[in-house]
């Protein structure tokens, strides 16, 4: 089987450098953009199954992916976003200033962190992979299933079908709407074949850093 395992589209927080975690911030009309040419890249692609976070910037991506198939979105709350607590809403310079130790060791040991008041990278996994596992259930070898999700989950993620420990989650990026292609015959044993593909919307050298998970 093959799995498009997808991030939403940029949001007004994304731009602004805001921690969004579980808010349901929808989409900016960038994010819009990018959610559009991702459907239009993935017009010729047959998808067999889809699902999506719950909230509304993954669903609006995933319903931008789809285009006009004629294809249920499955939402599944255990793709949603970490909680980041009381960080939620904040900028990365605000949160500089009231929680500068936990920033820092976010940024270095991201496995140690326990958010405010939310969640941790573990907490994310053990919901997250049995949702993913889930939307991977009983296809075939020649179906194709499309999840849409969040950064923090698609690293969790990625980093459990890569073997690499949570400790290496900024080693690579997950630019808005961009596709990891995943392959196999079951969710316990995946090959990556592309990783953090956003070539529908940024130039081959182009910028795709975000200021705030």
């Amino acid at each position: 089987m093959r799995i498009l395992l997808a991030r939403h589209g940029e949001t007004p927080w994304n731009a602004e450098g805001r921690y969004q975690g579980q808010e349901d911030i929808p989409l900016s009309e960038v994010g819009i953009g990018q959610a559009r040419a991702l459907g239009e890249r993935l017009r010729e692609v047959p998808i067999t199954r889809a699902v999506a976070s719950p909230l509304g910037r993954a669903r609006q991506t995933a319903e931008f992916a789809l285009g006009d198939r004629d294809l249920p979105l499955t939402l599944d709350p255990g793709l949603m976003e970490i909680a980041h607590g009381t960080w939620e809403g904040l900028l990365a310079t605000e949160i500089r200033e009231r929680d500068p130790h936990r920033l820092q060791a976010w940024r270095d040991t991201p496995h140690e962190v326990l958010m405010p008041e939310g969640e941790s990278l573990q907490h994310v996994f053990h919901r997250a992979w049995p949702a993913f596992a889930r939307a991977a259930e009983g296809l075939g070898p020649s179906d194709t299933l499309l999840v849409v999700a969040h950064d923090a989950v698609n690293r969790v993620l990625l980093c459990h079908v890569l073997g690499i420990p949570f400790a290496k989650l900024w080693t690579f990026r997950q630019a808005p709407t961009t596709i990891n292609l995943l392959e196999g015959p079951d969710v316990d044993h995946l090959d990556v074949v592309r990783l953090n593909d956003c070539s529908h919307h940024t130039a081959f050298f182009g910028e795709a850093v975000h200021r705030a998970l």
